[in-house]
């Protein structure tokens, strides 16, 4: 099995998450965890997002990774912030190649099939489906697996506690991406505990 695989199969949800405030970090990384989602994708959507990486990388049993990762020196710089999988809202072959010259696990984005076909060329095969709802849901994912039946994905992007289990349920999906395990704000980690351990009984 893959090490993409892998970290996909670890959790059925892994938690977008987005920090605004370092302190934040740690709080929400260790409630999540404590609930079982250890798979965390922290955002490059904010300046404090290598810093947050940083911090999340203390806590035990956390697996953090980088999302949002649109170039190669934004990939370099997840890397050097100790990222151990990256996640990117689509695929570029510069990317693409730079990830797997780096030997991380990378999970790009792609929304049809031209993207999932580039991937394939550069010996990828799980990708993540983004954005997933506002790209036609469910039944726009089943009709591009059709033709790839080697591919793996991860569905992100309108996903919620009410749509995961129906995505959970397609084989070729072995997890979700999803924000609502990750409110941003300071965490209140009982409630945040709470709702990881709700996400990780989506597996049934």
């Amino acid at each position: 099995m893959s090490a993409i695989e892998n970290i996909m199969r670890t959790a059925p949800v892994i938690p977008v998450i987005v920090i605004d405030d370092v302190d934040h970090a740690v709080p929400l990384a260790e409630a999540l965890v404590a609930g079982g989602l250890r798979v965390l994708e922290v955002t490059l959507r904010t300046p404090q997002a290598l810093d947050a990486i940083r911090a999340m990388k203390t806590v035990k049993g956390a697996i953090v990774g980088a999302g949002t990762v649109t170039n190669e020196d934004e990939l370099e710089d997840a890397l050097e912030a100790g990222s151990e999988f990256i996640v990117s809202p689509g695929l570029t072959d510069t990317l693409g190649r730079a990830a797997i010259k780096h030997n991380v696990p990378f999970l790009p984005g792609i929304a049809n099939a031209g993207d999932i076909m580039r991937g394939l060329d550069l010996g990828l095969t799980h990708f993540k489906f983004f954005p997933a709802m506002a790209a036609g849901g469910l039944p726009a994912l089943k009709a591009l697996a059709a033709p790839f039946g080697q591919c793996r994905f991860c569905p992100t992007g309108g996903i919620s506690l009410a749509n995961a289990p129906e995505w959970l349920a397609f084989e070729p999906v072995l997890c979700v991406g999803g924000s609502w395990v990750a409110p941003k704000g300071a965490p209140d980690k009982d409630q945040v505990e709470a709702v990881a351990r709700e996400a990780m009984r989506l597996r049934g």
